[in-house]
């Protein structure tokens, strides 16, 4: 079993859990099992294993980034520097240069304190569990040790320009002009191109947390705190807004009355006019469990067909690419559209609403309707520990039945922090509110 790994890679309090050692360690492992892959499949020859590094603003990403590229070249890999990249950044150069790996150094919606390392494969999707777990062996074992070949490190210039190119040939005719929308870049790795790709296409956009300083990334911005955008929007009377987390693979959108629309409703007005266009491949879209259960009733009406996916982007890409349907996603705002990129795209994903709103209000959104829904995040110590809880079993299982045929309730772990999720959709604020808080007290009471 992965230990080192989360859902989204390696990920932690940068100096603590995330430390240069420990980068520089990924480092050389990521590097000899690409290196071992690629001989396997008698692909490589002589040539060195070529990594893509890209990364956020936190303050660590420099000592992380420095570190991880030593690893790379201390076991013969060549390290390409990107420089402040959105994660969606790294598939879209993989491909465009031919790269073995790819290594994002961010920690996407976290506080500045965490940092993380995720890695995508050749083919520009992120690593397999099994890969991942192949990784930690040669960390456990030894086996990444210093190479008897140095490799190079130098910086890939144009990584920008490259990313913005990519999002300009697939929006091309996607006319913004006079559009007014406020944009939040959450002080982090979109600052600079979503404000720039909007300006390409047309618009003027109000910019806000655009001024990252290394420690002020997704405080009180971005998709984790849209409560800021909402009210600039309602305040200055603008169209719409959209909120980007750290390291812009989500979006979240707030309408011109101040209403947080969420993944779900993003997904389900991008599914219904991708299907309008023929666009929508095997007509399905894959989500979560996570996922509001009025968008199942929508795209049923719609002829739409749904898989369910474990939460998290990953398992979303994997379904996708089982099933050979191109759009997926999360309601915390992951939008994956394959016909772009095989990433969850924040920018991507908010050219791709206005390209289905095509000048319409998105207040007068009527793609779904939501089910009431309460999620909270609560903070425990032993996240594993409280979920093997019998008393926390048998509170779940006398919810779900007290819901069964009218909501739902869900309550899991967190892939990437110690919390456990507890969620309920009923069919009134009421009463969701109330069974939602029972199962938070129980949450609480078992990590005092």
């Amino acid at each position: 079993m992965r230990r080192l790994f989360g859902t989204d890679g390696v990920r932690g309090v940068a100096g603590e859990a995330l430390t240069a050692e420990l980068a520089l360690r990924l480092g050389r492992a990521v590097t000899r099992e690409a290196g071992a892959r690629a001989d396997a499949a008698a692909a490589r020859g002589s040539a060195p294993v070529r990594v893509l590094v890209i990364r956020d603003t936190r303050a660590s990403g420099d000592m992380l980034e420095s570190a991880l590229a030593a690893g790379v070249a201390s076991a013969g890999g060549e390290v390409l520097l990107g420089g402040v990249l959105p994660t969606p950044a790294a598939p879209l150069l993989l491909g465009r240069y031919g790269f073995d790996v790819a290594a994002v150094i961010s920690a996407s919606h976290n506080p500045y304190r965490d940092n993380g390392i995720k890695f995508f494969g050749a083919d520009g999707f992120k690593l397999s569990d099994a890969t991942e777990l192949a990784i930690e062996r040669r960390l456990e074992d030894g086996r990444a040790g210093v190479s008897g070949r140095i490799g190079r490190i130098r910086t890939l210039h144009g990584t920008h320009e490259d990313y913005l190119r990519a999002l300009h040939s697939r929006f091309a005719d996607l006319d913004l002009d006079g559009l007014d929308v406020v944009l939040d870049c959450a002080n982090g790795s979109t600052h600079r191109a979503a404000p720039e790709i909007f300006r390409r296409l047309g618009a003027e956009p109000v910019v806000i947390a655009d001024a990252p300083d290394g420690r002020n990334i997704n405080a009180g911005c971005g998709s984790t705190h849209v409560e800021a955008l909402a009210e600039i929007v309602v305040a200055g009377g603008h169209a719409l807004g959209f909120a980007f987390d750290g390291d812009g693979d989500r979006l979240l959108a707030v309408d011109r009355l101040g209403a947080v629309v969420d993944g779900d409703e993003l997904i389900a007005l991008i599914a219904l006019h991708l299907r309008r266009r023929g666009l929508l491949d095997g007509n399905g879209v894959a989500v979560t469990v996570m996922t509001n259960y009025g968008f199942f009733g929508a795209m049923e009406a719609a002829g739409v067909r749904t898989a369910t996916t474990r939460v998290g982007d990953r398992y979303v890409l994997e379904e996708l690419r089982a099933r050979g349907w191109s759009l997926g996603g999360e309601q915390s705002g992951h939008i994956i559209d394959m016909g772009f990129a095989p990433s969850g795209d924040g920018i991507a994903a908010a050219l791709l609403t206005l390209e289905a709103l095509a000048g319409s209000d998105l207040a007068d959104r009527d793609a779904m309707t939501k089910l009431p829904q309460r999620l909270v995040n609560v903070p425990v110590t032993d996240r594993d520990g409280v979920m093997a809880a019998a008393e926390l079993t048998d509170a779940t299982r006398a919810a779900d039945g007290e819901l069964a045929g009218r909501g739902r309730v869900l309550v899991r772990s967190s892939g990437t922090e110690q919390l456990v999720r507890v969620m309920v959709e009923a069919p009134t604020p009421e009463e969701t509110d109330a069974v939602c808080a029972r199962l938070v007290a129980v949450v609480e009471r078992l990590s005092a």
